[in-house]
């Protein structure tokens, strides 16, 4: 059986343009797949990259995993690609994928492929019935895939290496009743260093992230400044994700860092500057100008308004007379 999920991978994965990802449901598909060895532990795995096949020329391999894979990569003459954005791996970077995501890579057929680093996989049967198995979904960086990856300095580097090499040596050791327990705080240790990196990431990476502020102002302003709002009703967080050309959950952890305010805080601040210009600048009713914003109820919009400035929209109003 297990030759024949082979054939099935390689054939459809080495020896052809694939059109659709496979799916590998386990961590010893996974090890099958790129010609390694049984896995160990057949939940947790960390493998050295410079171990695994290389890709065959003129081929794009594409799949998608059932479970959570943390890796740092130098891949020479290959192209990384998440979603719609691709990525150099000369210069070696840490990238996080949560079960479901689709993975791609294209190999450059007029060069050697040289792999170093490494890759954790986890099932997440594994996480099961640990306290890791719910707060795992909290890190948001797992869907940053698609916008960015996180770039460590030479001593972050060797830092998240060597708890890497602690959960390596913990299950290739006899497993016993703390075998799991002492491996779930080391992945909660990596994933927490992670969290405080990407935050490093946002800051120091300014003028990108500038890019990407600009962007949402114009987008907002842009937005409320269209009369057909009645009909579009106000901005979603997922629609100016979608628009800025990054996923939602980066773009709240982007801005809470830079800004202190998420992206729904940022769209209801540029709604309330807007009604503001309304109310001090026109004689629409309440209602009216609730209306013109995108709202299906003036109530709606007055409560809003008031939790943001202390004020309803009449006494606003009449504090400019």
């Amino acid at each position: 059986m297990q030759q024949n999920l082979q054939k099935y991978i390689i054939n459809n994965l080495y020896f052809c343009d694939v059109k659709q990802p496979v799916r590998l449901k386990t961590i010893t598909e996974f090890h099958q797949f790129r010609g390694l060895s049984k896995p160990e532990h057949p939940l947790i795995s960390v493998i050295d990259y410079s171990t695994i096949r290389n890709l065959s020329e003129n081929t794009e391999l594409s799949w998608i995993l059932d479970f959570y894979s943390i890796s740092i990569k130098r891949t020479s003459n290959t192209q990384i690609r998440y979603g719609q954005q691709k990525y150099d791996f000369d210069e070696g970077v840490m990238f996080f994928m949560a079960p479901g995501q689709v993975f791609s890579i294209t190999a450059n057929p007029d060069s050697t492929i040289q792999h170093s680093g490494w890759i954790l996989l986890i099932h997440p049967d594994f996480l099961w019935n640990t306290s890791l198995a719910k707060t795992i979904k909290q890190y948001a960086y797992f869907d940053y895939a698609v916008n960015e990856a996180l770039f460590l300095s030479e001593k972050e580097e060797t830092l998240i290496h060597a708890i890497v090499q602690n959960i390596q040596q913990e299950y290739h050791s006899n497993i016993d009743q703390f075998s799991q327990n002492i491996i779930i705080s080391q992945i909660e240790t990596l994933l927490n260093y992670a969290e405080r990196f990407y935050q490093r990431q946002f800051i120091t990476r300014k003028i990108t992230n500038h890019k990407i502020l600009d962007s949402l102002e114009n987008l907002l302003t842009d937005y409320f400044n269209h009369e057909d709002l009645i009909t579009k009703g106000l901005p979603t967080v997922q629609y100016i994700a979608h628009e800025l050309n990054v996923s939602p959950s980066y773009l709240t952890g982007l801005l809470k860092v830079l800004t202190g305010q998420n992206t729904q805080q940022h769209i209801h601040e540029k709604l309330i500057e807007k009604a503001k210009e309304k109310l001090s600048t026109t004689q629409l009713s309440v209602g009216e100008i609730a209306y013109e914003l995108g709202f299906e109820h003036p109530q709606s919009f007055s409560k809003l308004f008031k939790s943001k400035t202390n004020l309803s929209p009449l006494e606003f109003r009449q504090s400019f007379n």
